[in-house]
């Protein structure tokens, strides 16, 4: 049974952040001091979230009404609570439109992850998923933590092994023994690995003792998105005007909700499609959007 209050203790370093051997928002490669903290040594699960909810009466953002002011031109019957949903392929597609995996599913949240019908009952240490930032940052405030900032989720999942491409080293599959829970087979329709979340821990812990820092799903971080690597000396401002003006600039033309950094690369990572599930691979969330690979766990200050 594993304990979702658990938590590993990382001693602070210095590290190469980044990476310029992949995507283009991983660059520039930074170094990045942090300070001691402490992680959640596994992803929150269904059974930790249900503990919550249970405590609380904390209703996600899945869960609620849509807004008709947020949404013009949607018809009021289609303004129900719901979730993206991953839909695995019949073959082949075109794999610059993401729509062809993706469903939005009415009455999908984290209790019920496929839709109405759906349960999590089985899947008590399954990673909770379809989590906002706004749900994650509720469950890290009840349990006395915070979200890990980028920089620390970098460092704890790079487990000791600095500069390499993978969290193992540097080849994907060393001696074609999957590290992590990633897509195995031709993307998004033949998958020969999980095909969805695992158990937490199914897989190897990293040099640190943490576990599932890579695959299984994105986790939350702290941090705003920017296309690239932001270097500290570039902004020499406080804290407080340094996170406003990341705010702004991870939001795209038009859009007027923040984006935030997702981190670790989840079950639908594949070498053909999305090489993420490494260290240093990042990519951009709407604060109030979650998804059926996304999750989350949470730091403390040591």
């Amino acid at each position: 049974m594993t304990d979702g209050r658990e938590t590993v203790l990382i001693e602070g370093g210095t590290f190469r952040m980044g990476s310029a051997e992949f995507y283009p928002d991983e660059q520039p490669v930074v170094e990045r001091e942090v300070a001691t903290f402490r992680i959640d040594r596994y992803q929150v699960t269904n059974e930790d979230y249900a503990r919550f909810v249970a405590d609380t009466g904390y209703v996600t953002v899945a869960e609620r009404p849509l807004a008709a002011a947020d949404y013009p031109g949607v018809a009021a019957e289609d303004l129900v609570p719901g979730a993206m949903v991953f839909t695995p392929t019949a073959g082949p597609v075109d794999l610059g439109d993401w729509r062809n995996w993706w469903r939005w599913q009415p009455g999908a949240f984290w209790r019920a992850p496929f839709g109405p019908g759906s349960s999590v009952d089985a899947r008590m240490r399954h990673p909770v998923v379809h989590i906002a930032f706004e749900d994650a940052t509720a469950y890290a405030a009840w349990a006395g933590k915070r979200l890990p900032t980028e920089a620390e989720h970098e460092f704890a999942s790079r487990g000791g092994v600095d500069g390499a491409r993978f969290a193992w080293g540097d080849e994907p599959y060393p001696g074609g023994v999957p590290q992590a829970n990633s897509w195995l087979g031709r993307f998004p329709y033949d998958n020969r690995g999980v095909g969805g979340t695992a158990p937490v821990g199914s897989y190897p812990a990293n040099g640190f003792g943490v576990f599932d820092l890579i695959g299984n799903v994105w986790e939350w971080t702290s941090d705003y998105y920017t296309p690239r690597h932001v270097r500290l000396s570039d902004h020499p401002v406080d804290a407080g005007k340094r996170q406003n003006l990341l705010a702004t600039a991870s939001a795209h033309e038009g859009e007027t909700i923040p984006r935030r950094v997702l981190k670790g690369g989840s079950f639908l990572c594949s070498p053909e499609y999305c090489l993420r599930f490494r260290p240093a691979a990042r990519s951009p969330q709407a604060e109030d959007t979650g998804m059926s690979h996304i999750g989350f766990r949470c730091a403390v200050d040591a």
